[in-house]
């Protein structure tokens, strides 16, 4: 037998040389098929079994964007065995708005089923009657923002409200503990505005069930964000690993919160008067009962709850990570905190608080609500897409039913629209005469576009609005000097910042607060 000086039988060697010569082969070939003109999107080359799955890293929008540089703006990848496009720039535009029907499709992700027992609109496919649904839920939400203006001053009240218990709550802990961590406090407030807005009831910080429903909001984003392991490989839910834990765990939070709801919206269908909407589960309870009656698809799931559900949950999410990213910057640039306390001052002076009305003579205070949702992309991708046909975008073909991605910070950091997109600058978006530029600001991407823009998008900006100006009016927040503010975050559907302490002091005493509080209620 013929053996070489390694001990390796040649037959053996040539075996092997001739496996990795034929690997190698396969793997060009792969990635050839996969980039090769009229195919499709060009991307990055996939592993087999997990695609592209490890290269997203903790921020899969970043990597979107380098992906970008290298592919251009539409370019595919895949997650496990699924091809994703992902859209980035000005191609959202043209997919969303230009070619809107097409790209209004929801994946059939696992998940998605979950979510208010498959009803849910906001990730529900579009059909006539997820029209009708997503029409009656607008019309309920627009009467707190800029519908009506009897309810729209509940609204103002429910956060007046708020700010006045956050405020009390924030100085206690600051004279008891001097610095602390607000988060936690954010996300009970934000919610507590919500309910009042949806039910009419806010609940005490100190309760329980209250603080379990909206503290399962992280596990919640995380499972449905783009790029998310438990819809990409659903395989893995079969057998013990740490994804079967995590969609035990995403179904258990579902039914809860789903209870939770069921539980309000049982409760106003006993007391609602048709002529009295008091909050925006009343008015979804008359719009969509009455439509529901009408449409055969409809009958069999209770469209009040799963649209309760969407509002509640979506809205407060959203607007507490945007406080949290609100406060940290006011601490992270103490000067702005300065320049926004000025303005406010300047217009409402000392003697009554912000209102709804001053929003036109606080110029400043806006450019700083659009720079930090522009500045810190919160929202960085939408909930996944997919395609409702077969259809094409710069030149590619993408079949129906494929999932994609919109990569909403591609937009919002463009060196080609802001300048030095990756400093925090409000001015930005003021002219030469102090004015707000609404066109530039309209350029902000946070709240999607087109057939899948959220519904809420008024509703949350006046919510920044009220909350920042009473919160640079009422008082002045500092940063602990030992642990400086960073502006780290967690992925998910939205980024989180990490923890950070403040110390808050009031400006004056809250005698202005307290009596628009007590005439309101009056």
């Amino acid at each position: 037998m013929e053996v070489t000086l390694d001990g390796i039988n040649p037959a053996t060697t040539r075996a092997l040389l001739l496996a990795c010569v034929t690997l190698l082969f396969s793997l060009h070939l792969c990635r050839w098929l996969w980039q090769r003109p009229g195919s499709g999107p060009p991307g990055p080359f996939a592993w087999p079994l997990i695609g592209n799955a490890a290269q997203l890293g903790s921020a899969p929008h970043m990597y979107f964007a380098r992906m970008a540089k290298k592919y251009g703006p539409v370019f595919q990848i895949k997650l496990g065995s699924r091809a994703v496009v992902v859209l980035n720039g000005d191609y959202i535009r043209q997919a969303l708005i230009k070619q809107g029907p097409e790209f209004a499709g929801r994946p059939d992700f696992t998940s998605f089923q979950y979510i208010s027992g498959g009803s849910s609109f906001a990730f529900g496919t579009v059909t006539t009657w997820w029209k009708a649904q997503r029409r009656a839920a607008h019309s309920a939400v627009r009467m707190f923002s800029t519908g009506n203006p009897h309810t729209r001053k509940i609204f103002e009240h429910h956060i007046i409200s708020e700010v006045r218990e956050v405020l009390r709550l924030f100085v206690g802990k600051t004279q008891a503990h001097g610095f602390f961590q607000p988060m936690a406090y954010l996300v009970v407030s934000t919610a507590n505005i919500m309910s009042a807005v949806c039910f009419g009831k806010r609940y005490s910080y100190e309760d329980e069930e209250f603080r379990q429903v909206v503290g399962r909001n992280d596990q919640f984003t995380q499972t449905v964000g783009a790029g998310s392991i438990v819809d990409v490989m659903p395989w893995l839910q079969y057998f013990p690993n740490p994804i079967k834990t995590i969609y035990e765990n995403f179904k258990t939070l579902n039914r809860e919160f789903d209870q939770f709801i069921r539980d309000k919206v049982t409760q106003h269908r006993k007391s609602i008067q048709s002529s009295i909407i008091k909050d925006v589960t009343d008015a979804l309870i008359v719009a969509l009962e009455r439509i529901t009656e009408k449409r055969e698809e409809a009958q069999g799931k209770d469209y009040v709850v799963s649209a309760v559900g969407d509002i509640f949950g979506a809205s407060q999410d959203t607007l507490s990570t945007a406080l949290h990213w609100i406060f940290l910057i006011l601490v992270k640039y103490p000067e702005l905190q300065v320049r926004l306390q000025q303005e406010v001052d300047k217009v409402v002076d000392r003697s009554r608080i912000p209102s709804v009305e001053d929003q036109p003579r606080l110029p400043y205070v806006m450019a700083f609500i659009y720079e930090v949702m522009r500045f810190t992309s919160f929202v960085p991708l939408t909930i996944p897409h997919s395609t409702t046909a077969d259809t094409t975008i710069m030149g590619y073909s993408i079949p129906k039913h494929t999932v994609v991605f919109i990569n909403q910070w591609s937009v919002n950091h463009d060196p080609a629209v802001w300048s030095h997109p990756e400093t925090f600058d409000p001015e930005r978006f003021l002219d030469e005469d102090g004015v707000l530029d609404k066109d530039l600001a309209n350029g902000v991407l946070i709240f999607s576009l087109g057939k899948r823009r959220c519904i809420g998008e008024e509703l949350s900006k006046l919510h920044l609005f009220l909350f920042t100006s009473l919160l640079v009016h009422q008082c002045h927040i500092a940063a602990d000097p030992d642990r400086p503010p960073k502006l780290d975050y967690n992925y998910g559907l939205t980024l989180k910042p990490h923890s950070f302490s403040v110390a808050v002091a009031l400006r004056d005493n809250m005698t202005q607060l307290d009596a628009a509080v007590g005439q309101a209620s009056s």
